[in-house]
C-alpha cells in the first residue's frame, strides 16, 4: 500500500512539473471555451476571521458531458499546498502540506471549494486552484484569501492614564472631561469610534494608520451638564464585517451643583423665647448638599439633623431655634452648598418677624436737669418703647402707684408716653415707671429717681414739750425733712442765739442733737431750730418747749376689758411726763404676792396667766428719771374657768338663737305695721297749722294746701309763711 501510495505522488509531481512547463497547454486550455475564460486574470477574494473558516470556490464541473474531473491541484506562491486526485479512492486521494496540515478539505458538494477551518493569519495569501479533466483543457483560479485580525477589545482610561471599567468619574458640573479609548491590533487596521447611545460622537477610520500596534481614540466633552449625568459612552472598534464590533462601555458619574434651596416653615411671627422649628429643602446636589443655617453673618449653634432623600435628590435640614429680641429684622438664611465646588453656595432667606415683650425706657425732658429740680418747677418725662408688635397701652406709677391723667392737680398725660409734672411738690418725689404692654406681655421700665430741692420743714408739727433740770445736760433733737440735706442749723431760746461756751450742737443728716444745760430759771421757755439748705432757710422753725423736769403726773381714767378666767386687758390715759423719756408699769397682786407685772413706753397692757376666779389688785403708775409718779389701784376678779359644754347644751344655745332670730324679725314687722296705720291717719286730715319757736322769735305757720299731689301719700308739699 505504502509503494503505491508512493507511486501516486511522484506521478502527481511529474504531472504538475509537465503541465507547469507546458504554458501553451495552459493557455489553450482557456481558450478552449472554459466558463472562467472570460475573467482570465481576475482575482476572486474571500475573506475570513483568524480562527474562522473559509472557503475557496473552484468550478470542477466539466465542460462537457462526456468529460470528467481527474485532479484539482492548489498552489500557493506556484508551490502545491492541496490536491485531490479522482482516480484515488478513499482518503488517499486528498493531500495536504504542513501549510493547512489537517485543516483543508476539499468538497465537492454543493459547490466545489477548499474548505479551511481554523484559520491563521499566515494563510493570507493569493491561491491558485488548477482544475484538469479527462478530455477538455485545464483550468486555472485565483482566490485571494484575506485573513482578518480582529482587533483587543478597548480598554477606556482618564486623561491621568488611569482605566475605566463601569463607571467614569464622578465629574464636575460645568467642567470638561475625557475619555480614551485603546484598542491593540487588528487587520486590517480597524476602525475606532464613540457611541452616545446610538449617535457618532468621534471616529478614528482604518485610513489614519497608527504609529505603533495601539490606536487610541479620545473622546473630549466640554462643559458637563446634567444631561450627561448616568449617560452611557460606548466605544467600539470594527475591521470587518464578518464579526460584530469589539465594544465596551462606560457610564458617566456627575457631581451636581444644588439646584434650588427653599425655606419651607414660613410660619410669622415667630416670639421670643419660644423655640421654633424651621425646615429648608434643596434638590438637585449630588451628592447631597451640605446645608447650614446662618443669621447676622455667623452660622447658627441651634441643633440641626439631615434627611437625605438621594432619589429625588433632595436634602432637608430641620432647624431648632429660639429666637431672642435682638434678632428681629434680621434675615435668616438657609444655605446650601457642595463640597466640590467652590462656587455653588445658593441660599433662601427669610425676614424675621419676632415678637417681644416691650422694653421701656423712662427718662426725663432732654432740656431738664436732674439735679435741679425745686418746687413750683415743670417736670417732663418721656417712655421710649420698643416693642413688636407696638405697644396698645403704656401706663405710668409713681411709687408703685398708677397714675391717672387729672390736668386739676397737675398730671397731663399725652399720648401715653408722656408725662408732665405742673407745680411739683416735694410730695412728688420719688420714683417713676412706666410699663407697655402688648400680645406678648408687659414690660416695665427701670425707675427713675426724681429728687425735689425744697426748703427744710419741721417733720413733726405739734410743738414738744422738753423736761431739763437745772445744771444737768438734756439732749434736745431738731428733725427736719429737706433736699438736700441741711447743711446748717440754729437755735434759738427765747428769741436769744445760744452761747457757744455753753452749748453744744451735734450735727447729723437731716438733724441736729442739742447738748443742753440750764443753769437758772431764765433758761427755760422757747427754743426755735431752723435749719438751712441749698433751697434756703427753713420758712417755719421747729418749736420745742423747754420746762423744768419733773416726776411725771399719774395716769388717769383707767379701765379694764376683755377680762376671762385667765387674763385681761388695761388701758389708761397717760398725763404730763414731766419733759423726760417716761414709762408705765402695771403691776398685778394677789393675796400671796406679786402675780405679775408688764412694763411699755403706752400706757396699754395685756395681761396674762392670772388665774381663774382670783380676787387681783392691780397698781399702775410713771416713772422717768426724775421719779415715780403717784399710782393708780384698781381691783377685779378673774372668771372662773368655764366646763366643757355639753351637747345638750349646745342644741339649747341653737334653739335660743333661732328663737331670737324669730322673734325679732316680728317685732320689725308689727312696728312698720303701725307705722303704716299712723302714716294713714295723718293723712286724713285735710288742713292743719304748726307754729314753732324761730331763732327771730317769730312764729312760722305751715299750711298745707290741696293740690293734685295729695294723691300721692309720699309726697307732702308745704308751704311756709314766715310772720
Amino acid at each position: 500500500m505504502r509503494c503505491v501510495w508512493c507511486y501516486n505522488m511522484t506521478l502527481f509531481k511529474f504531472l504538475l512539473i509537465v503541465i507547469s512547463t507546458s504554458p501553451s497547454a495552459t493557455q489553450n486550455a482557456v481558450i478552449s471555451g472554459s466558463p472562467l475564460s472570460s475573467i482570465t486574470g481576475t482575482v476572486t477574494r474571500v475573506s475570513s476571521v483568524v480562527g474562522g473558516e473559509a472557503s475557496l470556490p473552484c468550478d470542477s464541473r466539466p465542460p462537457q458531458r462526456n468529460d470528467s474531473l481527474l485532479l484539482v491541484v492548489w498552489y500557493r506562491d506556484e508551490n502545491p499546498v492541496y490536491s485531490y486526485d479522482t482516480r484515488v479512492s478513499g482518503s488517499t486521494g486528498h493531500w495536504s502540506d504542513d501549510t493547512f496540515g489537517d485543516r483543508a478539505r476539499w468538497i465537492n458538494f454543493p459547490n466545489s471549494s477548499l474548505h479551511v477551518r481554523d484559520v491563521q493569519s499566515h494563510d493570507r495569501s493569493i491561491y491558485r486552484c488548477r482544475v484538469d479533466f479527462q478530455v477538455s483543457p485545464t483550468r486555472n483560479y485565483r482566490i485571494a484569501l484575506d485573513v482578518i485580525e480582529l482587533p483587543s477589545k478597548p480598554v477606556i482610561f482618564d486623561e491621568f492614564g488611569k482605566e475605566i471599567t463601569g463607571t467614569a468619574g464622578p465629574f464636575n458640573e460645568g467642567s470638561d472631561f475625557k475619555l480614551i479609548c485603546s484598542v491593540i491590533g487588528g487587520y486590517p487596521t480597524p476602525r475606532v469610534q464613540w457611541l452616545h447611545g446610538e449617535t457618532v460622537d468621534s471616529s478614528l477610520s482604518a485610513s489614519e494608520m497608527p504609529m505603533d500596534n495601539t490606536r487610541s481614540l479620545t473622546l473630549l466633552v466640554r462643559n458637563a451638564t446634567r444631561a450627561h449625568l448616568s449617560s452611557v459612552y460606548t466605544c467600539i472598534a470594527d475591521n470587518t464585517l464578518l464579526s460584530p464590533p469589539q465594544r465596551v462601555s462606560v457610564r458617566v458619574d456627575l457631581y451636581l451643583r444644588p439646584l434650588s434651596v427653599e425655606i419651607l416653615s414660613t410660619d410669622q411671627p415667630l416670639s421670643v423665647g419660644r423655640q421654633a422649628e424651621l425646615w429648608c429643602k434643596s434638590i438637585g446636589a449630588i451628592p447631597p448638599a451640605v446645608v447650614t443655617w446662618w443669621l447676622g453673618g455667623k452660622k447658627l449653634k441651634s441643633i440641626s439633623k439631615q434627611q437625605d432623600l438621594e432619589e429625588r435628590n433632595e436634602t432637608r435640614s430641620l432647624l431648632k431655634w429660639t429666637p431672642s429680641k435682638e434678632q428681629n429684622g434680621e434675615v435668616l438664611t438657609c444655605r446650601a452648598e457642595h463640597s466640590k465646588f467652590n462656587r455653588s453656595t445658593i441660599e433662601s432667606k427669610l425676614l424675621l418677624n419676632i415678637y417681644y415683650v416691650p422694653v421701656a425706657t423712662i427718662h426725663l425732658g432732654a432740656k431738664m436737669n436732674p439735679n435741679d429740680i425745686e418746687e413750683g418747677d415743670d417736670v417732663y418725662f418721656g417712655c421710649e418703647v420698643d416693642a413688636n408688635p407696638p405697644a396698645y397701652k403704656v401706663v405710668w406709677e409713681h411709687n408703685s402707684i398708677l397714675l391717672q391723667h387729672n390736668p386739676a392737680q397737675g398730671v397731663i398725660l399725652t399720648g401715653n408716653t408722656n408725662l408732665a409734672l405742673r407745680n411739683v411738690s416735694r410730695h412728688q418725689a420719688g420714683n417713676y415707671t412706666c410699663t407697655a404692654s402688648n400680645v406678648e406681655g408687659d414690660g416695665k421700665s427701670l425707675p427713675v429717681l426724681m429728687q425735689v430741692i425744697y426748703r427744710p420743714i419741721c417733720r413733726s408739727k405739734d410743738m414738744k414739750i422738753v423736761g431739763a433740770a437745772l445744771q444737768e445736760p438734756s439732749k434736745i433733737e431738731c428733725e427736719v425733712d429737706a433736699f438736700p440735706p441741711p447743711d446748717t442749723f440754729e437755735e434759738l431760746i427765747n428769741r436769744f442765739s445760744f452761747s457757744k461756751e455753753r452749748f453744744n450742737v451735734n450735727g447729723q443728716v437731716g438733724k441736729s442733737v442739742l447738748t443742753y444745760v440750764p443753769v437758772s430759771d431764765t433758761d427755760y421757755g422757747k427754743l426755735s431750730c431752723r435749719a438751712t439748705n441749698l433751697a434756703g432757710q427753713q420758712i417755719l422753725p421747729c418749736v420745742y418747749t423747754i420746762l423744768p423736769a419733773a416726776r411725771p403726773d399719774t395716769p388717769s381714767n383707767c379701765s379694764v376689758y376683755n377680762l376671762t378666767d385667765d387674763s385681761l386687758d388695761l388701758t389708761c390715759f397717760a398725763g404730763y411726763e414731766g419733759g423726760l423719756q417716761c414709762i408705765y408699769v402695771a403691776e398685778v397682786w394677789a393675796n400671796e404676792g406679786l402675780v405679775t407685772n408688764s412694763t411699755n413706753s403706752a400706757t396699754v397692757w395685756n395681761l396674762r396667766r392670772l388665774g381663774a376666779k382670783r380676787h387681783l389688785t392691780i397698781v399702775v403708775y410713771a416713772a422717768n428719771t426724775r421719779g415715780r409718779s403717784e399710782q393708780v389701784t384698781l381691783t377685779v376678779e378673774t372668771a372662773p374657768q368655764l366646763s366643757p359644754r355639753t351637747e345638750a347644751q349646745e342644741a339649747w344655745e341653737v334653739n335660743w338663737a333661732v328663737g331670737g332670730v324669730l322673734g325679732a324679725a316680728l317685732t320689725v314687722a308689727f312696728i312698720l305695721c303701725l307705722a303704716l296705720i299712723a302714716s294713714r291717719l295723718r293723712h286724713s286730715a285735710r288742713n292743719y297749722g304748726v307754729t314753732v319757736q324761730s331763732t327771730k322769735n317769730q312764729k312760722v305757720t305751715l299750711q298745707k294746701r290741696c293740690s293734685l299731689d295729695d294723691r300721692n301719700p309720699d309726697l307732702i308739699p308745704l308751704k311756709i309763711w314766715y310772720k
